[in-house]
């Protein structure tokens, strides 16, 4: 297809998104699936939770106009359609968390029989050479993997616009690889999920009048969760022209922020004494509003760390930093998270420190 074509069909897809997020508004308010305003959800008034829906149903047209260019596009179609209705049923009626992560898991070993895709390596991430896992090791490594990459997903879901903000910079980020490795079907399919993810985000930041606006919901962290970890896997695991598309540690660099931040409150969840799984209002978001950041600020500052991770990520990748530095340098960075996070009294000072300087008048700005 030429240029011309491409924008065409991206167009549509993009216009797709957009009506089928307009009409599902409608049905969300219908079977009563709508966010409620509660002590960890501090929203006005019900928003439907429709947004993972809506892209699904989008990126199920893909698949199935492309079925033929897309590496097992109807087992992924059949397992995303699982996941998301499962994701749906826990947001109307609040499952439970053990239930989702088994359904998850049957999902993974699936995957893994159907396509023979596992997580076999890490590459040279702790600088003794190539770690490979033995066999049934792999798929058990798959399966936390996966789930982790799910919850850690859904977790990230807490302010206007962050899923979207954070899954646009790392379908990006792969797009970018793919291309540098000219596997340019692959990076197509990253950059349709970016502009069936657009007209979400917009409606999400409430551009379309607050009256309109929708969110994600659990099928759609879900969702983008699960694709974002079998593109990693595949990416780092399938070898292209005798090497791999992306590095292992690299992938920990595209998806840092999601990751850190699960980890983080998972670690300081368990050594209050609380299930990792216990829900609370200390995620990385939650804490820049406590330091001082208005909610579209700490959008705006976490999407520009995830930014600064991926392309850290990238020109490693492309300067063929080793592997051991960039695992040992992404470690130092979730201690410092850690840290920050558990100190965040001392940024709040800072900030509103900052800003207090910011808003003084012109006349009254100190001089150096």
């Amino acid at each position: 297809m030429s240029l011309f074509d491409y924008f065409i069909e991206l167009s549509m897809f993009f216009f797709l998104s957009l009506a089928v997020l307009y009409c599902m508004r409608k049905v969300g308010y219908a079977i009563g699936l709508v966010d409620k305003p509660n002590a960890r959800k501090l929203h006005q008034g019900s928003v439907p939770l429709v947004g993972g829906i809506s892209i699904c149903i989008t990126v199920m047209y893909f698949l199935y106009v492309n079925r033929n260019h897309i590496f097992n596009a109807e087992l992924f179609a059949a397992c995303l359609s699982v996941l998301v209705l499962i994701g749906v049923a826990d947001d109307r009626f609040d499952i439970s968390y053990k239930l989702r992560m088994g359904i998850q898991a049957v999902l993974t070993l699936i995957m893994t029989h159907y396509t023979g895709l596992t997580l076999t390596h890490i590459g040279n991430a702790l600088g003794f050479g190539v770690w490979e896992f033995p066999k049934y090791v792999d798929t058990v490594v798959t399966l936390f993997a996966v789930i982790g990459a799910i919850n850690a997903f859904n977790m990230v879901d807490g302010i206007d616009g962050l899923l979207g903000g954070l899954t646009i910079v790392v379908f990006a980020s792969l797009g970018i690889v793919f291309c540098a490795h000219d596997l340019m079907q692959a990076a197509y399919f990253t950059l349709v999920l970016i502009v069936i993810i657009i007209p979400f985000v917009l409606f999400n930041l409430g551009y379309f009048g607050k009256v309109r606006k929708v969110f994600m919901g659990d099928a759609g962290s879900m969702m983008i969760g699960f694709t974002v970890i079998w593109i990693l896997i595949g990416g780092t695991q399938e070898a292209q022209h005798g090497q791999y598309v992306i590095r292992p540690v690299t992938a920990l660099w595209l998806i840092a922020v999601p990751l850190i931040d699960m980890m983080a409150i998972m670690i300081r969840r368990i050594r209050k004494g609380h299930s990792p799984f216990h829900p609370d209002r200390e995620h990385f978001h939650h804490i820049m509003q406590r330091i001082g950041f208005t909610p579209r600020e700490s959008l705006v500052v976490i999407c520009l760390v995830q930014i600064i991770y991926s392309t850290i990520g990238l020109l490693a990748e492309y300067a063929n930093v080793p592997e051991y530095i960039m695992f040992y340098t992404i470690v130092l960075c979730f201690l410092c998270h850690t840290y920050w996070m558990t100190h965040s009294f001392q940024m709040a000072k800072i900030v509103r420190k900052w800003k207090k300087t910011q808003n003084l008048p012109s006349e009254e700005q100190p001089t150096s």
